[in-house]
């Protein structure tokens, strides 16, 4: 499939929003933990399970990795075949026609770090404000866009970059009338092709923000809530008041 070819994750029945509703209730997990934990809002992992909205592919791995599965198990995403991508022949994918359209860019191999796609964005589009570790960095290729970080405006246009810290909340507006083409780049395990972690990634606020380390979550797990691996947490809910 070439270029020019746009492959659709369709979800006619909210099969996506369905599955991810049957594993969270396989794990016996809240809507509120799922929310607190992948740094997103109760609203919209609410949203997400009814088939009300679609998450972009951030969000979606940032679910998937609270709920003990590779993205890959809700998305068929293009595999990595080189180490070199053209131009023609890198597929176009999207989740849901959910204004986002992905081109993946970066191969798979032992020990890599970094995970790259071209993202189109369609004008007026609003990506969810999350919060995740690891780090990002965005270049404009063409058109302008809209980049909130802890609640700071940043208008970024054609031959902008910007670099930060995923662990801040963040968020996108295609602000334009026209698609904006940019290159992103992240830490995030996006196309499930990394081992998952067995540890426990800590203890976040209602905005994503780190609250307790794994180490200091293992210290006092005493006094605390079990997660789905039944490995005791500290009960985050007092900090999202």
């Amino acid at each position: 499939m070439g270029k020019n070819s746009t492959v659709i994750q369709e979800d006619p029945e909210n099969t996506l929003g369905e599955r991810l509703r049957l594993r969270r209730k396989e794990l016996k997990l809240s809507m509120k933990e799922v929310a607190i934990s992948s740094g997103l809002s109760i609203g919209f992992i609410s949203q997400v399970e009814r088939g009300l909205t679609s998450p972009s592919l951030t969000s979606l791995t940032a679910i998937s990795s609270f709920l003990q599965s590779d993205v890959s198990n809700f998305l068929s995403q293009p595999k990595s075949k080189s180490s070199i991508t053209r131009h023609q022949e890198r597929d176009i994918y999207t989740i849901n026609k959910n204004g986002l359209q992905y081109e993946r860019l970066s191969d798979s191999f032992p020990g890599h770090m970094l995970n790259s796609v071209i993202i189109h964005e369609m004008p007026g589009h609003r990506t969810e404000s999350i919060s995740h570790e690891g780090e990002e960095f965005f270049f404009i290729l063409e058109g302008a866009i809209t980049i909130y970080i802890d609640g700071k405006v940043n208008v970024l246009e054609s031959g902008d970059s910007l670099h930060f810290d995923s662990s801040k909340s963040h968020s996108a507006w295609n602000h334009t009338n026209k698609i904006t083409t940019l290159l992103h780049v992240c830490t995030m395990n996006v196309f499930g092709e990394k081992e998952m972690s067995k540890e426990i990634p800590g203890v976040f606020d209602c905005r994503g923000n780190l609250i307790f380390s794994k180490d200091f979550v293992r210290l006092f797990s005493s006094s605390a809530y079990l997660t789905s691996n039944s490995e005791p947490i500290v009960n985050a809910e007092p900090f999202c008041n």
